[in-house]
C-alpha cells in the first residue's frame, strides 16, 4: 500500500463541469455533518475510497461483526437541472495525523478531483468561538478576490479585521495547494462553540451552499439533531453548575 492509496469501487464517473465539496472531521464536525447530509439527501453514489498510512492505526467494527479500515470516501452526483452542476463530494473518518501526511492526503484528493474535471472547490468547516451561539454566521475565505464579493452576495461574511488568521487542516490546504494547480475555491466556515458536534452550524453552511449550487435539500434532519445537541449541552451545563455548587459547599464546610 502506498502512503496514500485510492481504491475505485465503481468506474470513474464522467462528469460535466463538476464542483468538489469537501467535508472532513474538524471543529464541531461542521463540514463532515454538512457533506454527509448532502450525500444522503441527494442519494449520491460512492465511486472511490482513500486510504492513508497517516490515519490512526485502527479499524472500525461494523454492526455485523466485520471490520473496516478507516478511510475517506468520494461520491458523485449528476445535475438534474440546467442551473445546476455535477458534484464530487468528499467526506471520511479522519484527516492526516502529521503535517507530511496531511500534504500527501490533500495532493491525492486534488489528483482525483482533477481527474474528474474539477476546476472549482468548496471546503466546509467550523469557526470555533468557544461559546454558545444562537444564530451562527458563515465566514468565508477564497482563492480569488472576486469570489469574496460573490460569497458576500450569498450571505457569507469576510472578517478582514483578523490579520494573521489561518485555516488549519484539509479545508485550508485543499484551497492553497489547489490554487497552485490553477483551481479556484472557497472555504465556508460556520460559527460554532467547537466543543460539541454542531448540526446547527452545518445547517447554516448548507443553506448558503444550496443557494450557490442551486441544489435544494431538506434540512429538517439537521434541525432535529440540533435540538438533540442543545438538550445535551443544557444537561452538561446543569451538571457543571451542580458540580460547582457542591464544590462551594465543601469549601464552606472545610
Amino acid at each position: 500500500m502506498d502512503y496514500v492509496s485510492i481504491r475505485y469501487v465503481t468506474k470513474k464517473p464522467k462528469l460535466k463541469n463538476p464542483i468538489l465539496i469537501e467535508g472532513l472531521p474538524g471543529i464541531g464536525n461542521v463540514g463532515k455533518l454538512a457533506v454527509e447530509h448532502l450525500i444522503d439527501s441527494t442519494k449520491s453514489i460512492k465511486f472511490a475510497e482513500l486510504y492513508s498510512k497517516d490515519f490512526p492505526p485502527q479499524v472500525f467494527i461494523n454492526t455485523d461483526g466485520t471490520i473496516e479500515l478507516v478511510k475517506n470516501e468520494f461520491y458523485y452526483w449528476n445535475a438534474k437541472k440546467k442551473n445546476q452542476r455535477d458534484l464530487v463530494l468528499l467526506t471520511g473518518d479522519y484527516q492526516g495525523l502529521s503535517s507530511h501526511g496531511q500534504y500527501e492526503l490533500v495532493e491525492k484528493i486534488l489528483d482525483v478531483a482533477e481527474e474528474c474535471g474539477v476546476k472549482e472547490m468548496f471546503t466546509l468547516g467550523g469557526y470555533g468561538l468557544g461559546h454558545e451561539i444562537k444564530d451562527p454566521k458563515v465566514l468565508c475565505a477564497t482563492t480569488d478576490k472576486y469570489l469574496v464579493k460573490t460569497m458576500k452576495k450569498h450571505g457569507a461574511i469576510f472578517k478582514k479585521n483578523e490579520p494573521g488568521g489561518g485555516i488549519v487542516g484539509a479545508s485550508g490546504l485543499i484551497l492553497g495547494l489547489g490554487k497552485l494547480r490553477g483551481l479556484q475555491g472557497t472555504c465556508l466556515m460556520g460559527e460554532t462553540p467547537g466543543y460539541l458536534v454542531d448540526p446547527k452550524s452545518a445547517k447554516a453552511v448548507l443553506k448558503i451552499l444550496m443557494e450557490i449550487t442551486n441544489v435544494e435539500i431538506n434540512l429538517s434532519a439537521l434541525e432535529k439533531k440540533a435540538k438533540e445537541i442543545e438538550h445535551i449541552a443544557h444537561q452538561l451545563k446543569e451538571m457543571e453548575n451542580l458540580s460547582k455548587e457542591k464544590s462551594e459547599e465543601l469549601k464552606y464546610i472545610g
